[in-house]
């Protein structure tokens, strides 16, 4: 038996480790005890290997051994900082641990300096997720210890956490927070947070005071909490500004807190600016302000101030609110009128029509009163006015209005943003290192580019044909970081999986065996059941690149795209030919498809160089060439209702309940007529790419998810059929309209600069964008309007046709159509507006429900573009809603359009 002093203080140590491995957590504490401050640093190198060998099991056994190894650690660790890196561990914060009454033993066995440390240190640490998984322990040490509550984040979110209990019954949450000591301390705290909107106005039950913004009120009533600083607390935090839920919440804090008009007077500096803040909290600060304005608490200039900062707002109901408070005002004290009527001329210059009527009102409700000495300042802001109201402006103010650049009888310049430019690739990669620094970035960017992608695939082949072992230096680093592990099996071939290639360069063989194209057997390895047939043809490309890299044969690729859009110049594809058939070398069926599908018109200088080309290949291309490449097929309405191209569906599993109709389109599919030069001798990857498309209304959202896919890359694979690929996918496009979902909107301008004839699927698309949910879908909408229009390929009687049945069948929604076109004609485009708005008339008001929110919107921007544009002739669908009876918007606005028309 060994009884040196080495074995008798390696036994414990050896006891603790077996424990921690064997079960036995009741253990631990006691045979932590047994330990002096020498063998529990001896057990730290063991007890964090272990942690090591458990970071990639996740198993239920790994999770027990985890906790006991949880504890013995937090027990060895001596140091505060040590034992607080410890307990903050990620691996440890499974299966709620800091609940366990053995953990909580071990802390107390510590001194009380080192647990208030630990605390300290674990309080102050960045937070994760909402908080910390160690509040628990954090909370038993202070209200045992008596200690300073911490007021770091993590210790604020996660008592905020825990005190929203929901299990059992219980008193509300103002009751739990009266009784703890906590409250003073942290309820300021939650000022400071962001991301807290859900916690504080989720109610736990529907007593009053069970939720923390009526909890807040409550305490700061009764005096638990320091009012006045939660007060000046809530104004700051809301003037700091940040997300609008956080923005909302805060703002029902506030008005739980009630502060009475003499603090509001005290603090109004503060409330006028809330009036620039999100739209819920200028209204707030508006209301405050009028109510103290009415009090006689503030000076009059306030109200000015706060006009001047309101009335350029965009939300209708404030602009009408002020009005209103100035128009109060002046009855109120007509001394004022003066500066309120100069006030409301603000509104003169504001976007919307109906609210430049409605200033003007006012200022000639008290213009009289106001005197002749406000008259020059007037005449002055009525240059802003709409021309429909100049005519009155002028009799009213003693002096004509307009005669500017947009009154009609100057005549109307319309502005139009030039057509874009050519966007080249730029010359090929020259060497190794550039390729490696360009891949990086291409592996790195959230959404790669095609040209990135497409210069890096040509470089890989490119320089593999110069140096693969050089290159396949270069790469290296780059491998490390970006390591391939093969596809994936649930998703889609994406410009990522260009490190399949690269680790055809490196290895110099199959990795994975995941291509065998140099054994002509071209099995798809990287497509799956989920493979799209655009990334059917990426990964086809990409499998014969891997094998290309290998052999080193090709001096470069032929299908490299010349400009961003995908498009390939016809005379550099003839140039490249000529080099393949200089160096003796034929092209990968992949690479030579995708080449004669980007490749552009040529001219007669391009077709005879393409006619001297002598191999197969050549004379496939010159044919290509000279019969003008595969023809486009029109789009074509799939009529499911008499005279209507409408189809009703209620297939999303998501809203099941609700139907929807949109517009059903089929098309025959690329170079289906008869002139069609050898689509059959595509690869079927290519032909199914080429195939037509069925009028279905479910095919996106069951099959494609936008939301992930690299849809500029699939644009790119045909860059001269647009047409084509909005019919394919037109689908995604509607249900940003009449699904409220994200993102397709923004494609649209790569539609709008792609070649190719434009017809009913792609003015379909572009509809569906100008109505979509999200603003930025329709701002992209927007600028494939005016690129459409600057190019000359925009029918605006049929984009205004399509508009005006989807307005009337309910899909396009008439006050996000009429923000989408007034953001158009506000850049100069009034005249283009105008060809859209005055062809979708007879839907918008024939066929449209006239009480429909912003319709009215639509025909008052319809009325300010016939107006400066010198439109004229009657419109059926005009002048019949304008003989309606009533003083309803829309009839106001027809009126206005019927006499613009008439002239």
């Amino acid at each position: 038996m060994n009884t040196t002093p080495g074995a008798d203080r390696q036994g414990p140590v050896d006891e603790l480790l077996k424990a921690v491995r064997s079960g036995r957590l009741a253990r631990i504490p006691e045979l932590l005890a047994a330990l002096d401050a020498a063998q529990r640093r001896a057990c730290l190198p063991a007890l964090k290997e272990l942690r090591k060998e458990l970071r990639q099991d996740w198993s239920r056994e790994a999770a027990e051994i985890r906790g006991r190894l949880l504890v013995a650690g937090a027990g060895c660790h001596a140091g505060p900082a040590a034992a607080a890196t410890w307990l903050a561990g990620s691996d440890f914060s499974s299966r709620n641990w800091a609940r366990n009454s053995v953990l909580h033993q071990v802390v107390e066995a510590q001194p009380v300096e080192w647990q208030v440390e630990v605390v300290t240190r674990l309080a102050a640490r960045p937070v994760r997720n909402w908080g910390s998984s160690m509040y628990p322990v954090m909370e038993a040490v202070v209200r045992r210890t008596g200690c300073e509550v911490p007021r770091g984040e993590a210790f604020v979110r996660s008592w905020m956490d825990h005190t929203n209990d929901t299990g059992g019954p219980r008193p509300t949450l103002a009751e739990t927070l009266r009784r703890d000591a906590f409250a003073p301390v942290l309820i300021p705290e939650l000022f400071e947070l962001a991301d807290v909107s859900w916690p504080l106005t989720f109610r736990l039950s529907p007593r009053p005071g069970d939720v923390w913004t009526e909890a807040i009120g409550e305490l700061a009533a009764a005096g638990v909490v320091d009012r006045v600083e939660l007060l000046d607390r809530c104004l700051a935090r809301l003037l700091r500004g940040g997300k609008a839920a956080d923005q909302r919440a805060f703002l029902e804090v506030l008005r739980a807190l009630d502060p009475t008009p003499e603090e509001y007077t005290a603090r109004v500096r503060d409330v006028v600016a809330l009036l620039d803040g999100l739209s819920t909290l200028a209204g707030h600060a508006q209301e405050v302000l009028a109510g103290l304005d009415e009090a006689g608490l503030i000076e009059p200039e306030v109200l000015t101030e706060a006009s001047s900062v309101v009335l350029f707002r965009a939300e209708k109901k404030l602009v009408r609110a002020q009005l209103a408070w100035l128009d109060r005002a002046a009855r109120r004290a007509p001394e004022r009128s003066g500066p309120v009527v100069l006030a409301a001329a603000e509104a003169f210059g504001h976007p919307d029509a109906a609210l430049q009527e409605r200033a003007l009102n006012l200022v000639a409700r008290h213009l009289k009163t106001a005197g002749e000495a406000v008259l020059a300042d007037l005449r002055s802001a009525a240059g802003a006015l709409n021309p429909a109201h100049h005519r009155r402006a002028g009799e009213l103010f003693g002096a004509p209005v307009g005669g500017g650049e947009d009154d009609p009888d100057t005549g109307w310049n319309e502005f139009l943003p030039p057509p874009p430019e050519p966007r080249p690739l730029g010359a090929p990669i020259g060497s190794a290192g550039e390729l490696a620094e360009e891949l990086s970035a291409l592996l790195a960017a959230r959404e790669p580019g095609v040209a990135d992608f497409e210069r890096v695939l040509d470089g890989l082949v490119r320089l593999s044909h110069l140096d693969r072992a050089a290159l396949a230096e270069a790469v290296e680093p780059v491998r490390r970081v970006h390591p391939w592990h093969g596809p994936s099996s649930w998703g889609d071939c994406s410009p990522r999986d260009i490190l399949h290639v690269v680790a055809g360069v490196a290895d110099g063989a199959p990795q994975w065996k995941l291509w065998d194209h140099i054994g002509g057997k071209g099995r798809a390895k990287l497509r799956g059941p989920r493979t799209t047939v655009h990334g059917a043809v990426l990964a086809a490309r990409l499998e014969e690149a891997a094998g290309q890299v290998v052999q080193a044969r090709l001096p470069y690729l032929l299908a490299t795209p010349t400009d961003a859009t995908g498009a390939l110049d016809a005379a550099v594809l003839v140039e490249r030919l000529a080099g393949y058939e200089a160096a003796d070398v034929t092209p990968g069926q992949a690479d030579l498809s995708q080449a004669l599908l980007r490749v552009g018109p040529a001219d007669a200088a391009v077709l005879r160089a393409a006619e001297d080309l002598t191999s197969p290949v050549g004379r496939r291309l010159a044919h290509w060439l000279r019969t003008g490449g595969l023809p486009g097929q029109p789009s074509e309405r799939v009529l499911f209702a008499p005279g209507k191209g409408l189809r009703r569906t209620n297939v999303h599993g998501d809203r099941w309940w609700e139907e929807i109709e949109r517009v059903a389109v089929s098309q025959p599919g690329i170079g289906s007529g008869p002139s069609g030069p050898g689509r059959e001798r595509l690869p079927r990857e290519f032909r199914a790419l080429l195939e037509g498309t069925e009028p279905s209304v479910a095919r996106a959202r069951t099959v494609y998810d936008w939301s992930w896919r690299p849809v500029a890359h699939w644009f790119a694979m045909l860059p001269w059929h647009r047409e084509e690929l909005a019919a394919r996918w037109l689908d995604p496009f509607a249900e940003g309209a009449d699904r409220d979902e994200r993102g397709a909107g923004r494609h649209l301008p790569l539609l709008a600069e792609a070649g190719g004839p434009a017809g009913l699927a792609l003015h379909l698309a572009l509809a569906y964008g100008l109505g979509a949910r999200h603003g930025e879908d329709r701002t992209a909408a927007v600028d494939a309007l005016l690129v459409l229009a600057a190019r000359g390929d925009l029918d605006g009687a049929l984009l205004g046709r399509e508009l005006g049945a989807l307005v009337a069948c309910g899909t396009v929604m008439p006050a996000r159509l009429a923000a989408a076109l007034t953001m158009a004609a506000e850049t100069g485009a009034r005249a283009t507006v105008w060809s859209v708005l005055g062809p979708a008339l007879p839907g918008l008001l024939g066929t449209a429900d006239p009480s429909t929110r912003g319709l009215g919107d639509l025909i008052a921007l319809a009325t300010d573009c016939a107006r400066r544009t010198a439109a004229r002739g009657p419109v059926a669908e005009v002048t019949a809603a304008a003989e309606r009876g009533g003083s309803g918007r829309v009839v106001k606005e027809a009126r206005a359009l019927r006499d613009v028309l008439g002239g």
